[in-house]
């Protein structure tokens, strides 16, 4: 009994249920109950920069090849878009079927909360995006926690590393014991997840209330279907293609899905993402080019709701989409999903910007499904942070860089 309660597993899901109960009787406690979710997450984000970094230095120091890291990237990046693609698709097939936004009644939309994210749709390009890959300051991108900057660094750092030869074995073996000291450190931290889950329902529930979630539950519901479907069935064939069950990968990061879901944040399980994908069987240097690429690349959970949400809006104010704007907005949501990657409020920047390019629906629409956004974002998250798990496994494959003595063992 002692061993069950002590399982971060079974603390996590009676923190969740806590979280519900007190959202629901005490919405007071909401601001509070944010500042308790906000510090965990905190905690967890002030590891990702040099986890990240000395991940992928190490990575690519002992793969030594730069032609190898070069390929690995290529990968990745060909994958991530063709299974971004299916997720487009796929929820674009259950929006038309399922058509959640059909007699939906909008009442009067209050412009003024999207006022923000329309000023940041408007300011983004891809040109910018490509240029900001680049840090103007190395330490300013450690000091914002921008993953795309440090993963551009990292890789640069790890090359030079891998051509000092010998001379630069010191500086591997300190990394190593560096890298050693923040994931020490990080275990410490996931110990407090259960109270960070906990304080992320608590405010979710208390501040929108369960009431809200009644108008829009059949979007809620097609999402969710939605979600399922892709991982269950899309996933679920790439894991049969490349011979590992996605039961036992499931069962394996249960407690980082959990934490997800309490916290909404995929990011506060990337430090642990990373671990758990070396311990499940894939190499140091993909894990460490796969899992943070992905975070910005391969947002699966995001790009089924982004197209969802479109025509969901364009049902609800009763305008039709032909089969070819469909598609358009699909190309455009393939770029633009892009261009959002580690901004803040990414996915109403990015369905913003994606209803001014097709200006066909109301940009204003948006304001409509702000107050149910947060019941739907635990399952993007979700979604998010199973598919990077399972890209770094097929990558991992693919260049033979897979120890399934390993895989054996973490899913006993």
């Amino acid at each position: 009994m002692k061993r069950f309660i002590s399982n971060l597993t079974f603390q996590v899901l009676v923190a969740i249920a806590l979280g519900i109960a007190v959202g629901f009787v005490f919405p007071t406690f909401a601001p509070t109950a944010k500042v308790i979710s906000q510090t965990f997450i905190n905690l967890i984000q002030m590891l990702i920069a040099p986890i990240i970094f000395l991940t992928i230095v190490l990575g690519i120091a002992g793969m030594g090849d730069i032609k190898k890291v070069g390929r690995v990237g290529g990968k990745a990046l060909l994958y991530f878009e063709v299974v971004t693609t299916f997720a487009l698709i796929i929820g674009l097939i259950v929006a038309n079927v399922l058509k959640p936004g059909e007699r939906f009644i909008h009442k009067s939309i209050d412009v003024t909360k999207i006022a923000t994210y329309q000023k940041q749709a408007a300011a983004m390009n891809v040109g910018d995006f490509l240029a900001h890959l680049v840090p103007h300051n190395i330490f300013a991108a450690f000091a914002e926690g921008d993953i795309l900057q440090i993963l551009f660094v990292a890789v640069f750092f790890g090359y030079g590393l891998s051509h000092m030869g010998k001379a630069g074995e010191q500086v591997v073996t300190l990394f190593e014991k560096i890298a050693q000291v923040f994931f020490n450190i990080m275990k410490v931290i996931m110990k407090l997840a259960p109270i960070g889950a906990f304080g992320g329902m608590a405010y979710t529930v208390g501040t929108f209330g369960i009431k809200t979630l009644q108008p829009m539950a059949k979007l809620m519901g097609s999402v969710y279907l939605t979600m399922a479907l892709f991982i269950f069935v899309v996933l679920n064939i790439i894991c049969r293609l490349y011979k590992f069950s996605l039961w036992k990968y499931l069962k394996f990061i249960r407690e980082e899905i959990l934490v997800v879901l309490g916290t909404s944040s995929s990011e506060s399980v990337l430090p642990a993402m990373m671990n758990k994908m070396e311990q499940f069987g894939c190499s140091r240097p993909v894990v460490g080019l796969v899992i943070p690429t992905g975070y910005s690349f391969n947002l699966d959970g995001t790009t089924i709701y982004l197209v969802m949400a479109v025509v969901f809006l364009a049902q609800a104010f009763g305008v039709p989409l032909s089969l070819g704007q469909q598609l358009t907005l699909i190309a455009i949501l393939m770029l633009t999903s892009k261009g959002a990657a580690a901004v803040t409020g990414g996915g109403f920047i990015v369905l913003t910007s994606t209803l001014a390019a097709t200006k066909i629906i109301p940009v204003e629409g948006v304001a409509v499904l702000l107050g149910v956004d947060r019941f739907m974002s635990e399952a993007r998250a979700i979604t998010n942070m199973i598919g990077n798990g399972i890209a770094a496994v097929v990558i991992a494959k693919s260049e033979r860089e897979f120890d399934e003595k390993a895989y054996k063992e973490a899913t006993l």
